[in-house]
């Protein structure tokens, strides 16, 4: 009960020190779009300098309490004014798209400016990268304002099974701002809670395996996990080459497609953007922001065991879910109602090997990102677990271990034919995909599969076949936590599930701004 009066009093300082802030104007920047903001920009209700200094008196007042963001850009304001000055001269590219618009990384995507970047961890404090992630590149080609880092559960989630959802050692315990007790979901918690919070305009997260779509639904916001490749990872802190991707968490489908547009395509420095560069359609994404997108589309219905409506909770979720199947009806979608994919009880027991892949792809691969960096205390995996075993009552981590780091590092010095190992393993990934998702959209002739609220199993099902996903705001239980909607399917279906969802979002309007409840 003290903890819940606390609480109360946290929030209603908030709300009496002017929490609910307007820019001097009759504009409001709260939960408003890009378009928005754009137009506010020429229609002289709003510059960039406002902008920025609106999510920083924000991000001062809440983040003591959400934990969204690890730190902010000492420049934000330097370039905000940069960019009206291009906005005022109409330098080529100074009006629309993200231009002028502040934007959140999550902390393992590197930024080669006055911001730290260290996967939430203290190993990596004062490093120095060599230059900005190719997705960091795209987006300051693009005018972005490169707003800050946002926390995220450390090292992505891949230090230790041990820790909640959210948690690093550098910014603490992030909140769910819709009930500060529920999960934020990992590991781009930070970007989740963020955007939800109105912290920042858009936000970037990354996946490994669930780690976009996952927030995204516990966050109330829209998450868009692209195919592996069709953004680059260079310069991410890696997990697996395999099954990382970058991708945009943002308050609506357009927003996430407007980042998406901004950071696809080919990076010399990831060979994975050579190939899935050819998913690209001509003339961007945007132009699959069609508001009647779901008229005609095959769409397949994963009930089992996606939802269980045993429990009160789990009954209003299916009674909302039964209620949106009825909307994508009315709107023109046909539904292919309770397919299951093939192996799915493997998958569900976790036999599928994708922890051993990772485990074993780990080391190498976070191994080279150290090795390239200008100035780091660490540069190795071995180097990072000797790091936290010395310094783990400084990272004030309350001693969440690292079973994972010290699996990897084991299984790296253990098994004899780690090539091999992989080998067989990604071919056991390359048949599940094929019987598993591959046939199941082949067999019905589907344009996506639709899974209710979130789950670890269309998370393995994308994970392990480089597949994308959306997650679109689609309810609040009766506690008040929120939860998504995600379509997925094969590689480069992009534009098929932004149709989707943008259809969904425009026949549903979801989404609402977080209530702080205890």
């Amino acid at each position: 009960m003290a903890n819940n009066s606390l609480l109360f009093l946290i929030l209603a300082f908030l709300l009496l020190s002017g929490f609910f802030t307007k820019t001097s104007s009759a504009f409001s920047i709260e939960e408003a779009t890009i378009d928005d903001l754009q137009l506010a920009f020429k229609q002289n209700q709003l510059t960039s300098r406002q902008l920025v200094e609106f999510y920083l008196k924000r991000i001062r007042r809440l983040n003591p309490l959400l934990r969204g963001v690890i730190e902010v850009n000492p420049d934000a304001l330097f370039l905000a004014d940069k960019a009206d000055r291009e906005r005022k001269v109409n330098t080529p590219g100074s009006t629309g798209g993200l231009h002028g618009i502040p934007i959140l990384l999550k902390d393992n995507i590197a930024t080669k400016d006055k911001l730290n970047t260290t996967a939430g961890s203290y190993a990596l404090l004062g490093s120095v990268v060599p230059r900005d992630a190719g997705v960091v590149m795209k987006l300051r080609k693009a005018g972005a304002i490169i707003l800050g880092k946002s926390s995220l559960s450390e090292w992505a989630n891949f230090r230790t099974d041990g820790a909640p959802s959210g948690f690093c050692g550098r910014s603490g315990q992030g909140k769910n701002p819709y009930v500060l007790s529920a999960t934020p979901c990992g590991s781009s918690s930070g970007s989740g809670i963020s955007v939800a919070a109105n912290l920042a305009a858009v936000s970037l997260g990354t996946e490994t395996d669930g780690s976009i779509i996952c927030p995204s639904s516990y966050n109330s916001v829209v998450g868009i996990k692209p195919t592996v490749g069709l953004t680059s990872r260079a310069g991410v802190i890696p997990i697996t080459p395999r099954q990382d991707t970058v991708g945009p968490m943002c308050r609506t489908v357009s927003d996430a497609v407007y980042v998406l547009d901004a950071i696809v395509g080919f990076d010399s420095n990831d060979a994975a953007t050579r190939e899935a560069a050819k998913y690209i359609p001509n003339g961007g994404y945007r132009q699959f922001l069609n508001p009647l997108g779901l008229k005609g589309k095959r769409l397949g219905i994963l009930r089992t065991p996606f939802y269980n409506s045993g429990n009160d909770k789990g009954s209003r979720r299916h009674q909302t879910f039964e209620h949106h199947f009825q909307t994508l009806r009315r709107q023109g979608a046909v539904l292919v109602d309770h397919l299951q994919i093939s192996d799915v009880d493997t998958i569900t027991a976790g036999q599928n090997g994708e922890l051993l892949a990772t485990l074993l792809e780990f080391k190498p691969a976070l191994n080279e990102y150290l090795e390239q960096l200008v100035a780091s205390p660490v540069r190795s995996l071995a180097a990072v677990i000797a790091f936290n075993k010395k310094f783990s009552r400084l990272e004030k981590t309350k001693e969440y271990g690292q079973e994972l780091f010290k699996k990897a590092e084991f299984l790296s010095r253990n098994i004899t034919n780690i090539d091999a190992t992989l080998k067989k393993l990604v071919s056991t990934f390359s048949k599940l995909s094929k019987n598993g998702l591959e046939k199941l959209i082949k067999t019905n002739k589907l344009d996506a599969v639709v899974a209710p609220d979130f789950s670890y199993v269309l998370s393995f099902v994308l994970a392990i076949g480089q597949y994308p996903g959306i997650s679109v705001p689609a309810g609040y239980d009766s506690d008040g936590v929120p939860f998504g909607i995600c379509f997925g399917g094969p590689k480069g279906s992009e534009p098929k599930l932004i149709e989707i969802a943008y259809g969904f979002e425009t026949a549903t309007k979801v989404r609402r701004p977080p209530a702080f409840k205890p």
